[in-house]
């Protein structure tokens, strides 16, 4: 993304959509919308772009989003921005972390990564760096459901964190942190803890050659099997790997029946057991932004439409919450990051 694209956008699709949101009525008129807005408003955003949100529920049931944020992509004010869900508003966004060296040095910010464990505080993964072939991993931790935040600190070298979707924990205790590189090609990566301090490191699980692939997304299945699903670069469609021994070892990459345009996806499995897709429908371009449910992982209905006019609506976070709520967030336009509620009973 070079500077002023932002800007450029949100021009364009405000021209071609006059004042935004026009097609909200008949968006809720689907059979599983709930509820849908920005998170906060385009006339009074605290920063002139942002990108690629995050949302978890905590133990107490707070729901907490993230994003990165500043005057573009890459440029070194960019920071991540976090807002509470407060009796039904969102409040206003602040920044909690960023890439301040020094009085002379400071690198952007990337892909925040809300997660909740079992047990502990509320963490915050983000990536620090000039590029992502040249990032790191940082986190912080919030014990009072994301209003206030631990200094920032580095992951250990050999770990990046999760790189876009959020982890999973397994019976077991294990939080398995869905992971990957662009140094050496595009390589998917699964790093494993139990405590945030000891970690090992699967993979990379392909060579970055035939099937590039990053930014997974894990999704869980009885006896121990997992299911990862990733962003590929030129192939346009989303590619899927499987584990049947708890993610210790997985399948070569094949793909679905799922396109992709080399953009963010994320998928959650659901408490009856069904897996949620949310991705953009189509080989290129970055709309529509569409819901698939899926039984098996391998045959999925597009169920629902969160997006489907000009513009960009990109890189969704999704979690079910503890009533049976699905909560995602994606980026809009660039301009702000919209939070959608779904009723997954309605599928």
């Amino acid at each position: 993304m070079k500077r002023g694209r932002w800007a450029v956008l949100f021009t364009v699709v405000c021209t071609t959509l006059g004042p935004g949101l026009v097609r909200s009525s008949e968006m809720s008129a689907q059979a599983g919308w709930v509820s849908g807005g920005l998170i906060f408003p385009l006339e009074d955003r605290p920063t002139p772009g942002c990108h690629a949100s995050t949302i978890e529920q905590t133990r107490d049931g707070q729901i907490v989003a993230a994003w990165f944020a500043g005057t573009d992509e890459g440029e070194d004010d960019v920071g991540i921005w976090v807002a509470r869900l407060e009796n039904g508003r969102w409040s206003r966004p602040v920044e909690v972390a960023n890439g301040v060296m020094s009085v002379q040095m400071r690198y952007p910010c990337w892909n925040p990564v809300l997660f909740q464990p079992k047990e502990g505080p509320l963490l915050l993964f983000f990536k620090v760096g000039p590029t992502p072939r040249g990032w790191w991993g940082e986190w912080t931790v919030s014990n009072d459901s994301g209003k206030t935040w631990t200094p920032q600190r580095r992951l250990p070298p050999e770990v990046m964190g999760p790189i876009k979707n959020k982890p999973v924990q397994l019976d077991d205790g294990r939080i398995l942190c869905p992971s990957s590189s662009e140094h050496q090609g595009w390589q998917a990566h699964v790093e494993i803890t139990r405590d945030l301090k000891e970690w090992q490191v699967i993979g990379p699980l392909n060579d970055g050659k035939d099937i590039g692939v990053i930014q997974p997304t894990i999704l869980t299945y009885p006896n121990g099997r997992l299911q990862m699903l990733c962003r590929t670069r030129r192939q346009g469609f989303i590619a899927q790997t499987w584990s049947t021994d708890g993610g210790k070892t997985w399948s070569p990459f094949e793909a679905t029946t799922l396109p992709n345009p080399s953009s963010g996806i994320d998928a959650v499995t659901l408490q009856d057991g069904r897996q949620l897709l949310v991705f953009n429908n189509t080989p290129k371009g970055r709309t529509p932004l569409n819901v698939a449910i899926s039984r098996d992982g391998k045959h999925w209905d597009v169920v629902l439409t969160l997006e489907d006019q000009p513009g960009e609506y990109s890189y969704p976070a999704v979690i079910q919450s503890d009533d049976g709520l699905v909560h995602t967030t994606y980026t809009y336009w660039r301009q702000s990051i919209k939070h959608v509620i779904l009723d997954p009973s309605k599928f």
